[in-house]
């Protein structure tokens, strides 16, 4: 089991088995074996394994978590509120997690940051938003780029950035926020 869990993580974070090997100082074909499944690591085997993954041992191997399947109910949502931007975060906050799902509603002139504002995201993070009513700015890189009704924009996530309504109508967006998955 923990060597299926090994591969797809590896494989998420899009490294081959020399990467992971590089990561966490086990070799390439230990880390072969493990995860065909011919062998066992050893805890402290299995913790550098984990270690090259950006995880604990706990994560890698799933003991601080409790369910597989969480629901959260529309009423149930973690909210927050910060001047006439409203987020409601859709996915529960678990161990591991390497993507975020929220959605965002923006008063008109309200903002999701400030110019200069630091990023928010990990390095190699990356936003893919939707605009579900109104319309916004994404402002990134000195540009801005408008965003009505059904407009879907994809960016890195760790560069300074925020969206803005600059309409006359309350504004929602869905935004999901992928950690550390960016690829060469």
């Amino acid at each position: 089991m923990v060597g299926a869990r090994v591969r797809a993580l590896r494989e998420a974070m899009d490294l081959s088995l020399r990467d992971l090997a590089e990561r966490s100082g086990v070799s390439a074909p230990m880390l072969s074996q493990v995860e065909r499944g011919e062998t066992s690591p050893t805890l402290t085997t299995a913790e550098r394994i984990a270690a090259g993954l950006d995880l604990t041992l706990s994560q890698l191997l799933r003991l601080d978590e409790g369910e597989h399947v969480v629901v959260i109910r529309a009423g149930e949502r973690r909210v927050r509120r910060n001047r006439g931007h409203r987020t409601e975060e859709l996915t529960p906050p678990l161990p591991g997690q390497r993507a975020d799902v929220s959605i965002h509603e923006l008063e008109p002139g309200a903002s999701t940051g400030r110019a200069g504002d630091p990023p928010l995201h990990e390095p190699g993070a990356r936003e893919t938003a939707t605009v579900l009513a109104g319309s916004i700015s994404l402002l990134i890189d000195d540009a801005r780029h408008d965003l009505d009704p059904g407009d879907t924009v994809t960016f890195d996530a760790d560069l300074p950035h925020h969206f803005t309504n600059h309409g006359v109508e309350p504004a929602r967006f869905l935004a999901v926020v992928a950690a550390g998955l960016r690829r060469g």
